[in-house]
């Protein structure tokens, strides 16, 4: 078959109508540029591949399948920067607030995260009354007060032990709830751990919304639990105050080298 990229001096263009086709319809204006661009581009020209299916009595051409689309990982990239270069534990904030929608945003990306068997035993209060900051004051450390106080919101970022009660909407696989419920010192370390890969995630959205975060965990965890959690059951796990910093007046401080953490067997 005639590869559709190459011209075709059989056919003009009228013969690349087909039989077939109303009297008003004419084949596409053969526009040079436009040639020289597609067969560049390894594209069929418009009228050409009418003039194929003519000659070579090919009811259709099908074009070739198209390229996999690849995602190579760009070091320099601003989602990266936002996340993770660039990204720092703020030493003071600017007054400007939070949207209310912001907050549920921030929750629709940290939901998509993989926990275990889909477990999603976060909890999140969001605390940014006045009120309820003067409540979280007092189970604060000294060194945490003027950071909560003066954020436009501080997230008590908790776990439901009884996380299992929702499986049967969030796992409808299979009958989960009875792999977590047989013993509450196991559903607990369940959910801490996923709950705190989900506070990983939480920080990570916060980042690629803009948001500034200063997480902490000075704080009284029982104090925190009966003020804010205890009629619901779930346990506090750490703190994240919220907002958009002042720029940052000193440099980062230093991490560990990949040859002194990481093992590559």
């Amino acid at each position: 078959m005639t590869d559709v990229t190459e011209t075709n001096d059989k056919l003009t263009a009228e013969d690349a109508v087909p039989a077939h086709a109303p009297a008003s319809v004419a084949a596409p204006a053969h526009d040079a540029s436009l040639a020289d661009r597609l067969i560049a581009e390894d594209i069929a020209i418009p009228g050409e591949a009418a003039a194929v299916a003519v000659e070579d009595s090919v009811p259709e051409v099908i074009a070739a399948p198209a390229e996999p689309k690849t995602f190579p990982y760009d070091l320099e990239s601003p989602e990266l920067a936002r996340a993770f270069l660039d990204a720092r534990t703020p030493s003071a904030w600017t007054d400007r607030a939070i949207d209310e929608e912001t907050y549920r945003h921030l929750y629709d990306l940290v939901k998509l995260g993989p926990t275990s068997a889909n477990t999603s035993p976060l909890r999140l209060v969001f605390v940014r009354s006045p009120g309820a900051k003067e409540r979280l004051r007092t189970a604060l450390t000294p060194a945490n007060v003027e950071a909560v106080m003066t954020a436009p919101v501080t997230v008590i970022v908790a776990f439901d032990p009884s996380f299992y009660d929702f499986l049967t909407r969030l796992y409808p696989q299979a009958d989960a709830r009875p792999w977590f419920a047989w013993n509450d010192d196991f559903s607990q370390e369940t959910a801490m751990r996923n709950g705190s890969l989900q506070g990983g995630y939480l920080i990570m959205a916060a980042r690629l919304l803009g948001l500034d975060c200063w997480p902490m965990s000075g704080f009284d965890n029982a104090r925190v639990d009966a003020l804010f959690l205890d009629g619901r059951g779930w346990r506090s796990n750490f703190l994240l105050s919220l907002g958009y910093a002042e720029p940052a007046k000193t440099g980062r401080n230093t991490r560990l080298m990949f040859e002194e953490t990481c093992e590559v067997i």
